[in-house]
């Protein structure tokens, strides 16, 4: 059975792998801490062994030793300055309640407040934002990635795979109430006569009714020609008791055939009057329904007794159903039309984000926007987890912590101060030997 340190260190390796990041475990962080301080306390020791003994053969008239004597005692208070600085960041050197020592375990909000400052200002300005992704090049590298089919079909997999959970989501009686307490109340609230009138103006102006007003001219002309019959009898009946059979029919048949003339001269025609009586008419109704109060209080009326009814209610549930379960055999097949246009349509886009430097430009600039609005919107947010981190700290456990991550290389101070101090005493020591 595996120790419990082991399963830490493995559960550490995990961690790291999964974020990205390669970090040394906590037990090579201490190995590594030990022996730099092993090292740097040896060079110490060494230069104390090096300045007794120098000091004695010094007393034995020996010119040269003061040389070393000077260098080792150089060295020693180097190392001791240095180990004094190092130590201060961590904890009171020597236990000693020194001011200004222990200053990670003591002034951890302070820095934690200093570096949330520090990012805010350095990492997360509007202007810092806008040179890194300008550099990045979004749009090109995006344009570039979904133009591969691969990646294309990749993102429509994962946008199926939420897209699907989110509906999944949703029931039937839900979506009813969603209808009932918030949709259909705003539907009421909100007039549709005046945007009727002006979307009816709009499509006469552009003649956009003229398909269908063909079409139902067509269907007029088609439905007379196939039923004489229906037509003459329904004329022949309204005739007076007295009028003879005969002249019924024969006046019907005279009434049919100029109502399939009229007809057929309207379909050939597209400047009918009676079309452009059709197009005064659609005007009129176009103004009514903006501008006449009684009009507008009567599509209302309309319109309320129309999503009152129970059946069109029932109805809108009914076809919600009916959409998400279409909307969801979609998406779950991998071969459906949906997606394989989705697909197509990924692949397109990319291509034109890798071609299209106008397009490029738009759509870096969109997302320069959209990211400097959310840091400078946002900045005190993000910057205050880190402030709320670190005062979550403990202090002792915090300087642990650090010193495990930087402790290693903070020797070298040591070490370099043991080195530097020995040089400097040597310099010094020359210098006095040859000015006095």
């Amino acid at each position: 059975m595996p120790a419990a340190g082991d399963s830490d260190s493995q559960h550490n390796r995990a961690v790291s792998t999964l974020s990205g990041v390669t970090m040394p475990d906590e037990r090579q962080q201490r190995h590594d801490l030990r022996r730099m301080k092993t090292v740097a306390a040896a060079l110490l020791l060494l230069a104390a062994l090096a300045y007794v003994l120098a000091r004695r053969a010094e007393a034995d008239g020996a010119g040269w030793v003061g040389y070393v004597r000077a260098g080792a005692e150089a060295a020693m208070v180097g190392a001791l300055a240095d180990w004094f600085a190092v130590t201060a960041l961590f904890r009171h050197p020597l236990g000693l309640p020194i001011p200004h020592t222990a200053i990670i375990p003591t002034r951890k909000d302070q820095l934690g407040r200093g570096l949330s400052s520090f990012v805010g200002v350095n990492f997360l300005s509007e202007q810092v934002v806008h040179d890194r992704l300008r550099a990045v090049g979004v749009a090109g590298r995006l344009g570039r990635w979904l133009a591969a089919p691969d990646h294309a079909r990749r993102v429509t997999d994962e946008a199926a795979t939420v897209l699907r959970a989110a509906i999944g989501v949703l029931r039937d009686e839900d979506v009813r109430a969603v209808l009932e307490l918030t949709l259909l109340p705003r539907l009421l609230a909100t007039p549709v006569g005046p945007p009727l009138g002006r979307l009816l103006a709009r499509v006469v102006e552009d003649r956009g009714h003229d398909g269908v007003v063909q079409l139902v001219v067509d269907h007029v002309n088609t439905w007379l020609e196939h039923n004489r019959d229906v037509v003459v009898d329904a004329v022949a009946r309204q005739a007076p008791s007295w009028s003879p059979r005969v002249v019924d029919e024969a006046v019907a048949t005279r009434v049919h055939r100029e109502m399939l003339r009229v007809a057929r001269e309207v379909a050939a025609d597209p400047d009918h009057p009676l079309r452009r009586s059709v197009d005064r008419f659609l005007v009129q109704m176009g103004r009514d329904l903006q501008h006449d109060p009684s009009t507008v209080q009567r599509i209302e009326r309309l319109k309320a007794a129309l999503l009152s009814h129970p059946q069109v209610r029932a109805a809108m549930g009914d076809l919600f159903s009916t959409v998400r379960s279409l909307l969801v055999d979609a998406v779950a097949d991998p071969d459906s039309e949906l997606r394989r246009r989705a697909a197509a349509g990924l692949v397109t886009l990319g291509e034109r984000l890798a071609t299209d430097e106008r397009l490029r430009d738009k759509v870096d600039g969109w997302v320069e926007q959209a990211a400097a609005h959310v840091v400078t919107t946002y900045r005190d947010e993000l910057t205050a987890t880190i402030t709320d981190t670190v005062n979550r700290w403990d202090g002792e456990q915090t300087a642990r912590k650090v010193e495990l991550a930087v402790g290693r290389d903070l020797q070298f101070i040591r070490i370099n101060g043991t080195v530097v101090g020995a040089l400097a005493g040597l310099a010094i020591h020359a210098l006095t030997q040859l000015l006095l």
